[in-house]
């Protein structure tokens, strides 16, 4: 006869059982299951989110976050293509788009992923020029972006973007580029103002070959002259009076 008295015991050990096989995953999560080492590939797994079940001492599974990753590169001794020694460091944007991939394809795809953006790093901004670095940015953040999603692909990861963060170049350098910085706007200042010049000796050739053709009208500006410094001065002031303007009369008269 099968004791009663066996049932609690019984319901214990399948609760034993059970609790530890129900496991909750994230939204941002999945879980990817080996059933006695082997990937369940899909529809099987990877699981998530929600509740799931492994089967004990059978089941083993690996939490993968889906969300999006910011990594820092950490500052890079780059040598550039003009000679120039940098420090650059850069900052990675990706996420786990593939997470039996992810585990099975590499051992860490942090450390990986790391590792690939610094060499990637050294090696595009040691094939490019310095004033590439600092005025062609968003070109540099293009190409590190298409290498790494290329290289990651196999590892079901998706590089969204790369921004070069920070250039340190050496104080010789600073002061050189401050230097040529100076002598540019030196330079601008020297060619609008030789432009102002320019643009004045053509409006005054203009209104000299307006006087010449009608005389009237030096008479009249010489006389605007008289108005402004009387005006501004309280002395007595003697002013020639020329003869061109003495003829407007006699002719008349």
């Amino acid at each position: 006869m099968f004791d009663l008295g066996l049932i609690p015991t019984l319901i214990f050990l399948i609760l034993l059982i059970l609790i530890p096989s129900i496991k909750i995953i994230k939204e941002y999560e999945r879980a990817v299951i080996f059933r006695l080492g082997r990937l369940l590939a899909p529809p099987k797994g990877p699981k998530g989110p929600g509740l799931i079940f492994v089967i004990p001492f059978i089941d083993k599974f690996v939490r993968v976050n889906l969300r999006l990753v910011a990594m820092d590169v950490p500052p890079q001794d780059i040598i550039t293509r003009d000679n120039v020694s940098v420090k650059v460091n850069a900052v990675v944007y990706f996420r786990v788009i593939e997470p039996n991939k992810a585990i099975t394809e590499v051992d860490d795809y942090l450390y990986a992923t790391s590792q690939l953006a610094q060499t990637t790093l050294r090696s595009i901004l040691g094939n490019s020029e310095l004033d590439d670095l600092l005025s062609n940015r968003e070109h540099i953040n293009n190409e590190l972006q298409e290498v790494l999603d290329a290289r990651t692909d196999a590892w079901g990861i998706k590089v969204s973007a790369v921004e070069v963060k920070h250039v340190d170049l050496p104080q010789e350098m600073q002061r050189a580029m401050a230097k040529q910085a100076e002598a540019e706007r030196e330079r601008r200042a020297k060619v609008i103002g030789a432009e102002g010049e320019f643009q004045a000796a053509s409006k005054i050739v203009e209104a000299a070959k307006l006087m010449e053709k009608h005389p009237v009208a030096l008479q009249l500006r010489y006389l605007q002259t008289l108005r402004e410094v009387a005006t501004e001065n309280n002395s007595t002031t003697l002013f020639p009076i020329p003869i061109d303007f003495l003829e407007a009369f006699m002719n008349k008269k």
